[in-house]
């Protein structure tokens, strides 16, 4: 068992695809228990049977729809109009936009790309540093993975079984805590960038909300649905995808339908790929309840750690570790299974254990050696990889330390679950 352990260790290393190592572990260890194989395929069967399980290709389909029209130039516009003329206001501009683009696709690559050809050199044109613009741009990428509909919330939601829009609530606080302490250090940064106030007009607020007047329903639709009660949230992701099927290929018009295709391929692909790891993984979630696996790592970590904030502290540092070395899908399908009844002996709450465990996730995108928004913004931008992790260091530490204070302020989780 030690020998095939370490060789499906070795095989991921060497970069074999997860869910073959996660299937190749679930089937051995079934074996040794001498349970019959084809409880793996029941288990991959039983992913279809889980109630949000639809929302996950219908929110990144209308996600990728959204990234494929002008839509990102629209909110651009609308967020410039309304806040580009304060001090600083352009960075405040970006983070919003970035955070908005993000909870929809959420993929912080697609937002560097589609919102870093706008903001980037409107940023330089308005005077600040290339230092600060390619951090700021990088940094902001990852923003959103804790507001609704975001992808990775819908998937820890589905992983740990706990109520996605209880995900989705808990998440308000704590990414507007990331929002702001970023938005604060931009504004101190640059606080001697000021237009004239002169330069705010109510004519260009107004032209930016009336030409932004079909995506702005989609946050509505989203969040006030499923808070209503109206929608479900895999009713909610079905309404999101058709609403904007329909404005961005009927009304507006600015995704060809010969191109439906080629995106519906594109967001599929994307899909597919962490519906073959969330199978695998719910098979080998099972073969190590049945193995006592959790029960036995509990009590290993319990005969160490006895106080709660040491545990945490751990936690944050193996999370931090684990996000530089391994996408935040794979390590939601591979870690949270494990952590959860860890966490609960603690008595961590399983949705606040989510939005630390995503919030320091987030950090693994910007953390080397692996953070995939440094690699995109340095081919995105053309520029050294040592740049790009020296202009995003700063805001590094900003988030590190909002994911410190979230972690150790439940209340910023909980609050709106109070009732």
């Amino acid at each position: 068992m030690i020998v095939f352990s370490i060789i499906l260790a070795l095989l991921a290393i060497l970069g074999a695809p997860l869910f073959a190592v996660i299937a190749a572990s679930a089937m051995i260890g079934f074996q040794s228990q001498e349970t019959d194989l084809m409880i793996m395929a029941l288990e991959v069967q039983s992913i279809a049977s889980m109630p949000f399980l639809a929302a996950i290709p219908l929110f990144t389909f209308a996600g990728y729809l959204l990234s494929e029209s002008n839509a990102p130039k629209r909110l651009v516009r609308l967020t410039g109009a309304m806040m580009g003329w304060m001090p600083g206001g352009l960075a405040l501009v970006c983070l919003a936009a970035c955070a908005f683009f993000t909870a929809f696709t959420g993929a912080s690559g697609v937002t560097i790309i589609a919102l870093g050809a706008i903001l980037y050199p409107a940023l330089k044109q308005d005077g600040y540093s290339d230092k600060f613009n390619l951090g700021l741009v990088t940094s902001a990428g990852s923003l959103g993975l804790l507001f609704a509909p975001s992808l990775p919330l819908i998937l820890y939601g589905v992983i740990a079984e706990v109520p996605i829009d209880d995900l989705f609530l808990a998440g308000i606080l704590p990414g507007l805590l990331m929002l702001v302490m970023l938005s604060g250090y931009s504004l101190w940064m640059n606080r001697g960038i000021r237009k004239p106030l002169s330069s705010f007009s109510i004519r260009e607020v107004g032209a930016a909300l009336r030409e932004s007047i079909w995506e702005l329903p989609l946050p509505i639709v989203v969040l006030g649905g499923i808070y209503s009660g109206f929608f479900a949230v895999s009713e909610a992701a079905a309404v999101t995808a058709l609403y904007v099927l329909i404005i961005e290929v009927l009304v507006l018009r600015e995704i060809p339908m010969r191109e439906l295709p080629r995106i519906m391929r594109s967001s599929m692909v994307l899909v597919g790929g962490i519906l073959i790891i969330l199978g695998v993984s719910v098979a080998s979630t099972s073969y190590m309840i049945d193995a006592d696996i959790p029960q036995r790592l509990f009590e290993i970590v319990a005969s160490m750690i006895s106080s709660q904030t040491t545990f945490l502290i751990l936690l944050l540092i193996f999370l931090l570790i684990l996000g530089a070395i391994l996408d935040i899908f794979s390590a939601i399908v591979l870690v949270v299974p494990l952590i959860l009844p860890i966490a609960a002996g603690y008595g961590i709450n399983e949705v606040h254990l989510g939005i630390v465990f995503l919030a320091a996730m987030q950090l693994g995108y910007l953390t080397p050696p692996v953070g995939l928004n440094l690699f995109i913004a340095s081919y995105r931008f053309e520029k050294p990889i040592m740049q790009v992790y020296s202009a995003t260091f700063p805001f590094l530490i900003i988030l590190m330390l909002s994911v410190i204070l979230i972690t150790f302020l439940p209340q910023l989780s909980l609050l709106f679950l109070s009732g």
